[in-house]
């Protein structure tokens, strides 16, 4: 190969943003209600996050696309996000989309649906959504019942499987009823809490539907179909620094992980990494903060195990490390602990 074509093409790969094909994506439940700082985003908050998004030029998806490149093996463009909101609480109608809709931002929406043909106060209603989808609004599914889709003990396993088969093919019915057939067209699921096992996954991805979690971390080309993370955004979460440091996060480059099933058999669990290439000086913690050691295996594999049992009913483990263009790499484990 001629020598000035080498260089050329390795210039050109070296120049590659670090973060060129990845995407972060944020879950919101609710918006100023204060009794429930959970699920809560104060407006003052969730306002400067939109100005923040329009002022600095990021590229707002809707999530079902940046599924759709991931899919599809398709380039994700630097500073893309995406915006969705589980539950379809009333405030998503009348607080957020106001806001979203004032920005031309897209945003996708979560619903279980018997929870909206209760036609209950506290939902929106299906003529609120059909508003909504005429100015960026899309719809996905979160289930009927909002009930924990897991395998109950000594449960048959035809008896659950079909169970949870129902929850979501019957929530997919109601969506295309409602707002037509091409409602979610990507086929995109939440996880109702954001709790799975490996056997719900699984089953998830037989129907034909990707799921999504919440579990915290940016996506990317390599992100699992079947466990799409996100960052949530309640009000401890929701802080300018918190807000802008998980926007310049990416994936930690990672090739395998053991286990992969979040439901833990021993307290603490122990979980081990293999990553496709050296990154220095990882960091990992619980949920409230309290530092893993890292044991290092090898240069890119490294096994964690917190000091104490974890408290039900879910914990999590955050690993993290310094990268380049001011971005931190990012990675969450997801724990369902039995009571």
């Amino acid at each position: 190969m001629n020598s000035r074509i080498a260089l050329f093409i390795l210039t050109f790969f070296l120049t590659i943003p670090l973060y060129a094909n990845s995407a972060v994506v944020f879950m919101y439940h609710r918006f100023g209600e204060s009794k429930y700082p959970s699920t809560n985003i104060t407006i003052e908050q969730f306002r400067y996050q939109l100005d923040y998004l329009q002022k600095n030029d990021y590229n707002v998806w809707p999530l079902s696309k940046v599924i759709d490149h991931i899919r599809n093996k398709k380039t994700l463009p630097p500073k893309t996000v995406a915006i969705t909101i589980d539950d379809a609480y009333i405030s998503t109608f009348t607080k957020a989309y106001p806001m979203l809709k004032s920005k031309s931002f897209p945003f996708t929406v979560f619903v279980s649906t018997n929870q909206v043909d209760s036609k209950s106060n506290s939902y929106m209603s299906w003529e609120q959504m059909r508003e909504m989808q005429k100015n960026g609004s899309e719809f996905a599914n979160h289930s009927l019942s909002h009930e924990f889709l897991l395998p109950k003990k000594n449960e048959p396993e035809e008896t659950w499987k079909k169970w949870i088969s129902a929850e979501i093919q019957g929530a997919e019915k109601r969506l295309k009823e409602e707002l037509g057939e091409d409602v979610n067209s990507q086929k995109l699921f939440s996880y109702p809490f954001g709790e799975y096992t490996m056997k719900t996954a699984e089953l998830v991805r037989e129907l034909g539907y990707v799921g999504i979690t919440q579990t915290s971390g940016p996506v990317g080309e390599e992100s699992d179909l079947m466990a799409i993370t996100r960052f949530p955004m309640a009000e401890a979460f929701a802080t300018p620094d918190g807000f802008k440091t998980k926007l310049n996060t990416i994936p930690i480059p990672i090739e395998t992980i053991k286990p992969r099933e979040p439901f833990i058999k021993e307290n603490p669990p122990k979980l081990r990494i293999k990553l496709k290439e050296e990154v220095k000086n990882i960091g990992c913690y619980t949920s409230n903060g309290e530092a893993i050691k890292v044991n290092w295996i090898s240069k890119t594999e490294f096994e964690i195990s917190a000091d104490k049992e974890l408290k039900p009913p879910r914990d999590k483990y955050t690993c993290t490390a310094q990268a380049k263009d001011a971005k931190w790499y990012w990675h969450s484990h997801f724990w369902i602990i039995e009571k």
